[in-house]
Formats: C-alpha cells, sequence, structure tokens
C-alpha cells in the first residue's frame, strides 16, 4: 500500500513541478523587469527607481507619452489605444467622406445623363414636328395650288 501512495505521490509532484516550473520562471522576469518609466528613470547613475529625484519624472513619462515622430520607419503596430482608436475614427471617417463623394459623381451623372435623354427627346419631338408641318404645308400646297390652277 505504501508503495502505491509514494508512486502517487510521485506522479502529482511530477505533474505539479512540470506545470509550476515555467511559471516558476517567467514570474520572476516579470518581476525583475519592472515598468518601462522605471527602467528609463533609472538610468545608468545607479538611483534606485523610486527616490524622490526620479518620481516627477516617472510621473511625467507616464502621465504625457511623446507621440512618435512621423518621419521615423512606418510602425506595425501603434503605441497606445488611444492611438489606434484615432486612427480607426480617422480611417472611418475618411472612408465616409469617400462615400459621400462617390455618391455625390453618381448622383450627378445620374442628372446629367437625364438631361441628356431629356435634351434628346426634345430634339427628337422637334424634328417630327418639323416634318409635320412641312408635309402638311406640301400637301396644303399641293391641294391650294391645284385649285389654283382650275380657277
Amino acid at each position: 500500500m505504501s508503495e502505491k501512495i509514494t508512486l502517487e505521490m510521485s506522479r502529482r509532484r511530477a505533474l505539479f513541478m512540470a506545470l509550476a516550473a515555467p511559471l516558476g520562471l517567467a514570474l520572476p522576469f516579470t518581476v525583475l523587469r519592472g515598468s518601462d518609466a522605471e527602467a528609463a528613470a533609472g538610468g545608468p547613475g545607479g538611483r534606485a527607481a523610486g527616490s524622490p529625484d526620479d518620481r516627477p519624472q516617472i510621473a511625467q513619462q507616464t502621465a504625457a507619452p511623446q507621440p512618435a515622430p512621423q518621419a521615423a520607419a512606418p510602425q506595425t503596430a501603434p503605441q497606445t489605444g488611444t492611438e489606434r482608436r484615432q486612427r480607426r475614427r480617422t480611417a472611418r471617417t475618411e472612408r465616409r467622406q469617400e462615400r459621400r463623394t462617390a455618391r455625390t459623381e453618381r448622383r450627378q451623372e445620374r442628372r446629367t445623363a437625364r438631361k441628356e435623354r431629356r435634351e434628346e427627346r426634345r430634339t427628337a419631338r422637334k424634328e417630327r414636328r418639323e416634318e409635320r408641318q412641312t408635309g402638311r404645308a406640301q400637301r396644303r400646297e399641293l391641294r391650294t395650288g391645284g385649285e389654283q390652277k382650275k380657277q
């Protein structure tokens, strides 16, 4: 029975070690790393990051991050959530503006096409009227011209 207990304990211990080992390695790295602001403020001076001289500098760095210059290489991902939201907003407004201009252009094209079709109908109607009038005048001329010859 004791063999079964020790075998079961060793299996549990091995499973625990297998799961806890990566966590044990990752935890000290994150704890030792600290924040980027503390690392930048600590610098090569050898002072502690929480010293009274560094506190205003850390607060200044974390409160107002400086925007990255646009002349630098394009970044693959924005640095903050605010920048991402702003880019999404600007992209959304640009797409909206493009849709508006495209809609206006389509509307203008429809109007000009309508105007051209209307003009074609008017000219065709005018030509038909003129043909009818000239035809009537010619027939009248034939009738009246023939009657005048009889008299």
